[in-house]
């Protein structure tokens, strides 16, 4: 009996303590991949602006071409939002909303996240010119992990899964605009 109460703290103990090393930890991530694509910044704006264009550069829109899609509002304007919704679990269900414009600079995005997990995130696009034709685009994306998940931050390697998909959906973005 006195093995199992001494095992039973322990693993008591154990949990106690990540839960006080998870108070301490960061709760915010952000990840940002960018590339220069050879095309004016305002064509490459007028094009990531549209919420439906990124179906066609978007690694999450290819891995099930199959999901249902709605929109709503004036896509490429504030309020405009597209929803998704797919069997498969790296595609889940959610919908993201253009919560600002800052015209021919910067897109900001609300991504609210329901399967397979409940969460609200952010992401944006922005443009920057580096010459007549060569745009430097950037996309990231920021969220928050709550007390005691936060714990499992480092474990997840955002920066590393994140910033994959990011990076592959604008080399797709950068052929589709260099076409």
């Amino acid at each position: 009996m006195k093995i199992i109460k001494k095992i039973l703290f322990a693993i008591l103990g154990l949990i106690a303590l990540a839960l006080v090393v998870a108070l301490f930890m960061p709760k915010d991530y952000a990840v940002e991949r960018e590339i220069i694509i050879n095309q004016p910044k305002d064509s490459v704006f007028n094009y990531v602006k549209y919420l439906k264009n990124q179906d066609h550069f978007s690694v999450w829109s290819k891995i099930d071409p199959e999901m249902k899609k709605t929109f709503s509002g004036t896509d490429g304007t504030v309020g405009a939002t597209a929803g998704w919704e797919s069997n498969n679990e790296k595609v889940g269900v959610g919908e993201q909303e253009i919560i600002k414009i800052t015209d021919g600079q910067r897109i900001d995005m609300e991504l609210r996240f329901k399967v397979p997990f409940e969460a609200t995130d952010n992401a944006y696009f922005t443009t920057e010119s580096i010459g007549a034709n060569e745009t430097k685009v950037k996309w990231g994306f920021n969220g928050k992990m709550p007390y005691p998940m936060n714990l499992m931050l480092p474990m997840m390697k955002m920066d590393e899964m994140l910033g994959k998909d990011l990076q592959n959906g604008l080399e797709n973005l950068k052929v589709v605009l260099e076409k």
